[in-house]
């Protein structure tokens, strides 16, 4: 077995003291450590997880991502299409449940087979972690060198790599979660469209605003807009926004991070409100801009209809939930985030529709992902 507390201070030694993760019994004991010597996030899904490593990794951090084999499927949009178009690293540990030959429950029996074949497929380098300490430091600074190429690693681990290392505390603080929605009045004649309310929140930006942008036209929409090194306009990972500004926000306290939300994103990923708002510094704003539809692939409607999205964020200890339907209405809801900055959750319906002759960014994602650390971390 590893000594758990000597492989975590060697990672710790390397810079890697960002965790976030869902627990597996494999990985109990470094997950133990990271909770009890370094900043862990307890995610409620995989995929959030390595969304919220990757944005602290934005944020200058070294992040780790802990999580069973089984939940390595729901990471696989963020690895994909996050991750491997913005040249995002995150360090991964993913328990190897259901190993060819020994005895495990009959749901881990298929992922047991084919963990790595899927870590391949992926372009994700990996190896199996020893079991001894001396050979699994050797390894660490193999996978650091991989992570200081801008790609991700993963180490695979078997039953029994770690010996115990005690959880000094298992409570995770409870946040008030009883706020009392604002709501103006919703004058439906005078409800914006997409491009106009982008147009009103980078009008109301300030040197230390990060503007995080959802999949599908919203990003399209910011970078036409304005084109700045303060943005990040997303490419696939739908419903990846929330965590990964969560991420940033977390890593970087002295920033303002704004999250941009669509309905339908927010929706594929609604649990990351809980991590949000248990997690969630005062420099994040959440913007759901909700207009029933999928718009970017044709119009399909969405199920938003029927949700009361700051109910929910209230419920889930979102400091300030606001809901807004104006242009002056929103514009109030962004000047006093930015003069009294609390966790806040500002709920927009917009009108269906996009920009006339719409275009793509120019700047490639990676180029997006280095200009916006240069700003954060500079």
């Amino acid at each position: 077995m590893i000594d758990t507390r000597a492989f975590g201070n060697a990672m710790k030694e390397r810079g890697f003291d960002f965790y976030t993760g869902v627990p597996c019994s494999f990985l109990k004991d470094l997950i133990n450590y990271a909770i009890n010597e370094c900043d862990y996030v307890g995610a409620v899904n995989e995929g959030d997880a390595v969304a919220i490593a990757g944005g602290a990794q934005l944020g200058g951090r070294k992040s780790v991502v802990l999580m069973q084999n089984s939940g390595l499927t729901n990471a696989v949009s963020p690895l994909t299409s996050l991750n491997y178009c913005f040249k995002l690293p995150v360090l991964g540990f993913v328990s190897l449940r259901g190993e060819p030959g020994l005895s495990d429950e009959p749901q881990h029996e298929l992922m047991g087979q084919i963990t790595t074949q899927l870590l391949e497929l992926m372009q994700v380098e990996w190896a199996f972690l020893s079991d001894d300490i001396e050979q699994a430091e050797i390894q660490l600074e193999q996978a650091d060198q991989v992570i200081a190429s801008d790609r991700p690693f993963f180490f695979v681990v078997k039953k029994g790599t770690f010996n115990k290392e005690a959880l000094r505390s298992s409570e995770v603080p409870l946040r008030p979660n009883r706020v009392e929605v604002e709501r103006n009045e919703n004058n439906e004649q005078s409800r914006l469209t997409r491009y106009e309310a982008l147009g009103i929140l980078n009008a109301n930006k300030d040197s230390r605003t990060v503007h995080l942008a959802t999949t599908g036209f919203t990003g399209r929409e910011l970078y036409e807009v304005e084109d700045s090194e303060q943005n990040l306009y997303m490419v696939g990972s739908m419903g990846c926004i929330s965590p990964l500004g969560l991420g940033v926000s977390l890593s970087c306290p002295e920033k303002k991070v704004v999250a941009i939300d669509g309905d339908g994103a927010l929706l594929m990923r609604m649990g990351n409100l809980a991590t949000t708002g248990q997690y969630g510094p005062t420099n994040l704003l959440h913007i759901l801009l909700d207009n029933h539809v999928h718009d970017s692939t044709g119009g399909q409607g969405t199920v938003s209809a029927g949700v009361d999205f700051a109910t929910v964020a209230a419920a889930c200890g979102y400091e300030r939930v606001q809901c807004v339907f104006d242009a002056a209405q929103f514009k109030k809801a962004l000047k006093q985030w930015h003069s009294d900055p609390k966790l806040t959750f500002v709920y927009l319906p917009i009108l269906k529709g996009a920009k006339e002759d719409l275009s793509r960014p120019k700047v490639k994602p990676r180029e997006v992902k280095e200009r916006l650390m240069v700003f954060i971390n500079g």
